[in-house]
């Protein structure tokens, strides 16, 4: 996918190549006792919604970094990856340096635990949703593809 508007553009401007970040990160559900799949956002120090993730580390795979990442932001353990979902990118501008970010998403399962934020890193908030409210809470476009794609996916896995 690629950048979205209002999000820095991407090159052609004749200055300094973007700075290339690549990132992990899952999309987490569990069910309620009525097998309904409820889906984890995070919300950011700027009050976004978003999907948990982070920086993929040198020698990590994408996966590994994005179970890491969505157990560090959320405070969730034993969580299950079933697929990979898609990969997004976007531009945007950090200290006046273009950044291009490639995010690499998994579906996840969480049966147990208590998701909590990890405030130290700017998470402000954990919060279960049903697919439905979770897209219009959702404060990225990107996100919300990837979200309806995850849904899909977790319509066609059976509840036990």
């Amino acid at each position: 996918m690629g950048a979205g508007a209002g999000d820095g553009g991407g090159g052609g401007n004749g200055g300094p190549a973007p700075v290339e970040e690549v990132s992990a990160g899952g999309v987490v559900f569990r069910r309620t006792v009525d097998g309904e799949p409820l889906y984890l956002l995070i919300r950011d120090s700027y009050r976004n919604w978003g999907l948990p993730k982070g920086h993929v580390e040198a020698g990590e795979a994408a996966a590994d970094a994005a179970v890491r990442e969505v157990g560090e932001e959320t405070g969730l353990e034993d969580l299950v990856v079933h697929a990979a979902i898609r990969d997004i990118d976007w531009f945007f501008r950090f200290h006046r340096r273009l950044i291009h970010k490639t995010c690499s998403f998994y579906l996840m399962e969480s049966v147990a635990g208590q998701a909590c934020p990890q405030r130290d890193e700017g998470i402000t908030a954990c919060r279960w949703l049903p697919l439905a409210e979770g897209l219009r809470a959702l404060s990225y476009a990107n996100a919300r593809e990837v979200l309806r794609l995850a849904g899909s996916l977790v319509a066609a896995i059976e509840a036990p």
